[in-house]
């Protein structure tokens, strides 16, 4: 009997063992895809070269200098310069002699204004003039009978003030003519002259032809004095330690970025943006004539801090895509591309890097020479 049960044991196993060989190979993985294989892609900043000795490189120098604040801002007119074209006559505009954006000169006729008010004036000239004909002649008779003895002395001390009154009339009414325009008493004319008080340029305007103008109502011109021009700027709360009234600033033209001009921070706003947690900074710069109203600047503060940033040859600075780059040496015969933050002029055709390299770093001394060879 245990014979019998030792050979089915071993039966059983052996159908085990056979169905075993016959099935499938189990997945290594648990049934998952296989892993992907990436393919990293050549560093679009690596430039290999062939001959790497025939592109000249300057090591970059240590430069000390103070830390700076940029911000931008715009041009806008000094409004202490402003002065506004005021008619003191009332009608229709007959003719315009300059327009909006024109310069002109102390003087100079800008509108003519066809007004009713000039018959007005100079009637009451007239009549003035009549009555102090009329009170002068009733002086002299005055004077005449109280020399006689033929009047009191309180006639004739009436008889001079009323003539002095009219001596006043005629003054009055002859400056409110010239006031008008009118400048030939005896030939009075309706069309009234505006002549510009002070020389600059028109920066408003607020008449067209045949429009009406009202007396002391809205100005037809405002002329402003450009050789002198603000420079507003929003400077955020945290860099108001680096603005100071009565420090200098550098400003750009982002239309003329090579020229640098130098401004005096005149007023830092007492109220900040609530929203944009900024000031406004005022700084008063002398306008040679490339400043036009409503341009774009940057402005560069300059703090009390010292700093050492690198300065390398202008030339081996890039612009490309509203960035500068060098290019810097690696050992297995390529160039890479690093972006910097190009800073001031510098003498000696020098130009200060103020992140993305430090001194002692070799760069290509020629930046766009080396990017027209690698391009070709």
């Amino acid at each position: 009997m245990r014979r019998g049960l030792r050979s089915l044991a071993l039966c059983f196993l052996a159908v085990l063992g056979i169905a075993g060989c016959g099935s499938a190979p189990r997945d290594p993985n648990g049934g998952a895809p296989p892993p992907l294989k990436v393919e990293r892609a050549d560093d679009p900043n690596v430039f290999p070269v062939d001959h790497p000795e025939q592109f000249p490189l300057a090591a970059a120098v240590a430069h000390d200098s103070t830390t700076q604040l940029k911000v931008t801002g715009t041009v806008t007119p000094d409004i202490s310069r402003n002065v506004p074209v005021i008619s003191l006559a009332s009608g229709r505009v007959v003719e315009i002699s300059a327009r909006l954006g024109d310069t002109v000169q102390k003087g100079q006729v800008l509108l003519r204004v066809q007004s009713a008010d000039i018959a007005g004036a100079y009637s009451d000239y007239q009549k003035a003039v009549a009555d102090e004909q009329l009170t002068r002649t009733q002086l002299d008779r005055a004077d005449r009978l109280y020399a006689r003895g033929a009047t009191s002395l309180n006639d004739l001390q009436v008889a001079q003030d009323t003539d002095a009154k009219a001596k006043v009339d005629v003054k009055t009414t002859a400056a409110k003519l010239r006031l008008l325009g009118n400048t030939d008493l005896d030939q009075p004319s309706d069309i009234v002259e505006l002549r510009a008080p002070v020389s600059g340029v028109i920066t408003d305007q607020q008449v067209t032809s045949a429009a009406g103008v009202q007396s002391l109502g809205t100005n037809p011109f405002t002329i402003s004095d450009l050789t002198s021009v603000w420079v507003l700027c929003d400077v955020y709360e945290n860099d108001l330690a680096d603005v100071r009234v009565g420090e200098r600033a550098d400003i750009r033209l982002n239309a003329y970025p090579k020229n640098v001009f130098s401004g005096v921070i005149s007023n830092v706003g007492p109220v900040l943006d609530p929203n944009l947690r900024t000031a406004k900074v005022r700084i008063e710069v002398h306008n040679s004539g490339l400043m036009k109203l409503g341009m774009f600047v940057t402005a560069t503060f300059h703090g009390q801090k010292r700093e050492t940033h690198a300065a390398v040859p202008a030339m081996a600075i890039l612009h490309i895509h509203d960035r500068d780059w060098v290019y810097e040496p690696t050992p297995d015969r390529k160039f890479r591309r690093v972006a910097v933050t190009a800073g001031d002029m510098l003498p000696g055709n020098m130009q200060e890097v103020v992140s993305g390299i430090a001194p002692g770093q070799q760069v290509v001394s020629n930046a766009l020479e080396f990017q027209n060879t690698v391009q070709q």
